[in-house]
């Protein structure tokens, strides 16, 4: 994948970083959390509208520098950031819980179980509040390991938005756009591509969530643009 900037009309140098900079301003909260392979729960989450950014990594043990080949103790977990004037938290937790089971089958340790890391008191009272609601609309009790968050470790960049880099003439496509992979991992237009290709999103609701983003016209433009362009 070849990553060179991006020239708008005019010679204006642009990338994703900077076209999506009025989303990555906003005030935003973060909600971290385990639902098995995070490979999946990233796509999910990502094509919900309101979560800005996603990153997968390893939380909820004590073992130094986790790793994908030596987990350790820690669960494979999904971290995003989410503008609640667009999605709650309670909202994000209901998706949480109706989209995996809530056991305990440590079947691989941890590496697999439900997990919730809460980031504030008030999500600490959401959390058992909705918990609650969840348990009465199952017939049974929820087993996710919740507890106060303490560490989160990022993934190695292979992980990061996988489902996407599964499709290397998309990210050929985006030539420009990246000026590295790394980009990736904290780009909202990536999540939302990240989605498209597990069919969590269209491309036409897509279309309309950019429309909808605090970024300037040109810039909706271009990643409008680019989308409908894209062949897979």
């Amino acid at each position: 994948m070849r990553v060179n900037s991006y020239k708008e009309k005019g010679g204006i140098m642009l990338n994703l970083n900077e076209l999506e900079s009025g989303l990555h301003n906003k005030v935003l909260e973060t909600m971290t959390f385990g639902m098995g392979c995070f490979w999946t729960p990233d796509s999910r989450f990502g094509a919900i509208n309101g979560v800005i950014r996603t990153r997968v990594g390893y939380a909820g043990g004590i073992t130094a520098n986790p790793t994908y080949r030596k987990i350790g103790d820690h669960t494979e977990t999904i971290q995003i950031d989410f503008d609640p004037l667009i999605v709650s938290y309670e909202d994000l937790l209901l998706h949480f819980w109706r989209n995996h089971y809530p056991n305990r089958d440590e079947y691989k340790g941890r590496q697999y179980i439900s997990l919730l890391r809460y980031h504030s008191d008030e999500q600490k009272q959401l959390i058992e509040y909705v918990k609650s609601e969840m348990e009465q609309e199952l017939g049974e009790a929820i087993e996710t390991d919740i507890a106060p968050f303490e560490n989160f470790t990022l993934a190695e960049t292979r992980h990061q938005k996988y489902y996407l880099k599964r499709y290397p003439k998309a990210l050929d496509q985006l030539e420009g756009l990246i000026l590295n992979e790394e980009m990736l991992t904290d780009s909202t237009f990536a999540a939302k591509l990240n989605g498209f290709v597990k069919g969590f999103i269209t491309r036409d609701v897509l279309i309309k969530e950019i429309d909808s983003w605090t970024i300037d016209t040109e810039a909706k433009t271009t990643l409008k643009r680019k989308l409908m362009q894209m062949r897979w």
